[in-house]
């Protein structure tokens, strides 16, 4: 089992910037693939980062390319989404997961899923 927990949510204006974090516990964290999603009210939660248990690979959805930065820290047991240049169609429920891959990209695939927090962008 891993337990995950996202800090850093909030409530930011048009081309802000925001850093959530995704703290792990429970299991060798350098052994999972991370990834972050979000799902906004009346729509399926989407992918928006993923990174590879090293580090290094990482993809982003194209709507969030070239203004999200994901990346991880394994002694700290923590992955991290550097937000920039937000809109307000960035506006959602902002989830991580892990799963001992290294690397998933597909939302099903994931195993373990933190409770989300919440970013609004206003305009």
């Amino acid at each position: 089992q891993v337990q995950l927990v996202e800090f850093g949510g909030g409530l930011v204006q048009t081309g802000g910037s925001l850093r959530l974090s995704c703290a792990a516990s429970g299991r060798t964290f350098s052994n999972y693939a991370m990834g972050w999603f979000r799902q906004a009210p009346g729509k399926e939660r989407e992918f928006v980062a993923a990174i590879s248990w090293s580090g290094g690979s990482t993809y982003y959805a194209d709507s969030v390319k070239g203004r999200f930065i994901i990346s991880r820290d394994n002694a700290e047991n923590t992955v991290y989404l550097q937000m920039n240049s937000l809109k307000p169609e960035d506006t959602a429920v902002y989830y991580c997961a892990a799963d001992p891959k290294e690397l998933v990209l597909h939302r099903n695939e994931y195993d373990y899923w933190g409770q989300g927090t919440q970013v609004t962008v206003s305009s």
